[in-house]
C-alpha cells in the first residue's frame, strides 16, 4: 500500500487539503471557503469553529478525490495564514472570534508602542511594529473579553495562531513552530524564546503561550480520521512556500504572486537586518533555525482585479497576457497601484495609486501592460533591498499570476536574473508536506527534496542593461510622485 502525505493549507478565505505522493505529485485536493466577518470598519474576524469545520470537509474531499484511505497517510503537515490570533479554552472552544492578520483595530495601540519601543522590538523580533502581528491582538482580547484576563493568568485558556489551533484540535497538544512564533511580535528570534520584556509591555501572561518546536517533528497524533496519524510539520504560509520551492541555501529567493506579492530570501543561520524588510525565522530543522528576510508588496494581483472589476477594461485576468503582448513597449506609461499605500521597501501608508505618462494615444493595452509591469517593478524594489544583504542569482516563483508568460519574461528582464516557474505550483502546501514527511523519514534528506523540485519553465533576461536602467529609472520617478499623496490632498 503506497503511503502519502496529507497537507492542511489553511488560508485567509478558505481551508484546503492536498495529498502528495513521494514524487511530489498532487493526488487529490479539497477546498472549502468560510465566512469573513467585518464587525466595524477596518475590523476583520473569522469564526474558528467554521475554519475547523471547513478544514475537516476539505480533508474528506481530498481523500475522496485522491482515492486513498486514512491508513495510507504517513504524516500530516499544517501551514496557515500567519499572525491571525485565537484564544480558546482547554476543551478547544474559542472564547471570541479569530482576529485576522488584516484587522486594524489595534493600529493606534501599536503606534503608541512603536514610539516608545519600536527599535527594541525590531532588534528582538525582526519585525517593524504593526497591528498586522499577533501581540496587540492578544492584548485587545485580554482587555475586551469579560473575565478573559483572569482566566489567562490562571492558565485556563490558550493563545495560538491558526496552526496552533488546528494542531490542538487534532492532537490536544499546545504547540507552534519557530516560523509562526516569529510572527507574533513576542518571540525573541536571537534567543529563540518568548521574550519576558515584550510580554510585560503587552500585558500578556506567559501561561497562555504555546510551546515552540521545530518545523519538522512529531507534535502529537490524531485519531480523527479513523487511524492514529502523526502531525509532524508546521510552518507559516510564506515560509512553507520557501521550503516547498527547495530554497534551502543562502541567497535563494521565492516570490509568491497573489493579491499581493510576498518575497522571501534565505539568509542562512545568520541573523540579518534590513531597514525596510522584515527579519523572520524561515524554519527550525535538525537542531538549527534558518532565517529569512521578507518583503511584502500589498497590491499586485489586486491591481489586475481592479482592471476587471473596478474599471472593467478586461473580462478576465487571462486576457492580460495577450493584450500586453500587442505593444512593443509601454511608451512611457507607468501605473503605481498604491491603493492602500505602499509596503516594502517604501512603507508609506499615505501613498496613493497613480497613472502617469498618458497621451492621446494611450489605450487599454497600454494600461494593462503598465499594470503587469508594475508587479515586476514592485518585486524588483524588494529584491534590490535584499541584495544589499545577500547576493541573489535567480527568482523562483509561484502563485496564480506566474502563469502569465509576458509578466514572467518582463520580470526576468527588469531584474536581469533568471526567473523559474516550477512544475508544482502548490508550493505552500508542498512545503508543509515536506516538513511533515521529513519528520517521519518519508523523505530522508533535503538533498532528496532538492532532486524532486523541477522547473516547468525558465525565463532568461534578454533586455539590454541600458534599457533596463532607463525603464526602472522611470518607475522610481513615478513612485516618487505617488508617495505621500493622501497627505497632500488631505484624504
Amino acid at each position: 500500500m503506497d503511503k502519502v502525505i496529507l497537507s492542511l493549507d489553511e488560508g485567509t478565505t478558505s481551508a484546503r487539503a492536498i495529498i502528495f505522493d513521494r514524487e511530489s505529485n498532487i493526488l487529490g485536493v479539497g477546498q472549502y471557503e468560510f465566512p469573513q466577518y467585518y464587525p466595524k470598519p477596518g475590523w476583520v474576524e473569522h469564526n474558528p469553529e467554521e475554519i475547523w469545520e471547513a478544514q475537516l470537509k476539505a480533508v474528506k474531499a481530498a481523500l475522496e478525490n485522491a482515492k486513498v484511505s486514512p491508513e495510507q497517510i504517513a504524516a500530516i503537515g499544517v501551514t496557515n495564514q500567519r499572525e491571525t490570533t485565537i484564544i480558546w479554552d482547554k476543551n478547544g472552544k474559542p472564547v471570541y472570534n479569530a482576529i485576522v492578520w488584516q484587522c486594524r483595530r489595534t493600529a493606534e495601540m501599536v503606534e503608541d508602542i512603536k514610539r516608545n519601543y519600536g527599535e527594541m522590538i525590531k532588534a528582538k523580533t525582526g519585525l517593524i511594529p504593526d497591528a498586522y502581528f499577533s501581540a496587540s491582538k492578544i492584548k485587545w482580547l485580554l482587555d475586551n473579553v469579560p473575565e478573559l484576563r483572569r482566566k489567562a493568568e490562571k492558565g485556563e485558556v490558550m493563545f495560538g495562531t491558526i496552526d496552533t489551533f488546528l494542531i490542538y484540535k487534532l492532537t490536544g497538544e499546545h504547540v507552534t513552530d519557530y516560523s509562526n512564533a516569529s510572527r507574533t511580535m513576542l518571540f525573541n528570534i536571537k534567543k529563540l524564546e518568548w521574550d519576558e520584556e515584550l510580554l510585560e509591555i503587552f500585558g500578556i501572561p506567559d501561561a497562555i503561550l504555546p510551546e515552540v518546536k521545530e518545523s519538522s517533528e512529531i507534535y502529537g497524533y490524531t485519531k480523527l480520521f479513523g487511524k492514529e496519524l502523526p502531525v509532524s510539520g508546521d510552518a507559516g504560509d510564506q515560509q512553507a512556500a520557501l521550503f516547498g520551492q527547495a530554497c534551502f541555501d543562502e541567497g535563494m529567493v521565492k516570490a509568491t504572486y497573489g493579491t499581493g506579492n510576498f518575497i522571501l530570501v534565505n539568509t542562512g543561520k545568520e541573523l540579518r537586518y534590513s531597514k525596510n524588510l522584515l527579519t523572520t525565522i524561515a524554519w527550525g530543522f535538525s537542531g538549527d533555525v534558518t532565517y529569512a528576510l521578507e518583503g511584502s508588496v500589498f497590491i499586485t494581483g489586486a491591481a489586475v482585479q481592479w482592471l476587471r472589476d473596478g474599471i472593467k477594461i478586461i473580462k478576465s485576468a487571462a486576457e492580460t497576457e495577450e493584450l500586453a503582448s500587442k505593444l512593443a513597449s509601454n511608451e512611457g506609461l507607468y501605473f503605481v497601484p498604491a491603493f492602500v499605500g505602499l509596503g516594502a521597501p517604501y512603507w508609506d501608508q499615505f501613498a496613493r495609486g497613480l497613472i502617469i505618462g498618458i497621451t492621446r494615444g494611450t489605450s487599454r493595452e497600454h494600461l494593462v501592460r503598465a499594470t503587469l509591469e508594475a508587479i515586476a517593478y514592485l518585486t524588483r524594489d524588494v529584491v534590490e533591498e535584499m541584495e544589499e544583504e545577500v547576493p541573489i542569482k535567480e527568482l523562483r516563483v509561484d502563485g496564480g499570476a506566474t502563469g502569465n508568460s509576458f509578466l514572467m519574461r518582463f520580470q526576468s528582464d527588469i531584474l536581469g536574473k533568471r526567473v523559474i516557474r516550477p512544475v508544482v505550483q502548490e508550493t505552500t502546501a508542498l512545503g508543509a508536506a515536506y516538513l511533515a514527511g521529513l519528520a517521519v523519514d518519508y523523505w530522508e534528506s533535503l538533498e532528496e527534496i532538492k532532486a524532486l523540485w523541477k522547473a516547468e519553465k525558465v525565463f532568461e533576461p534578454k533586455m539590454s542593461e541600458d534599457e533596463r536602467g532607463r525603464l526602472y529609472k522611470g518607475w522610481k520617478e513615478a513612485v516618487k510622485r505617488a508617495l505621500g499623496w493622501a497627505k497632500v490632498v488631505g484624504v
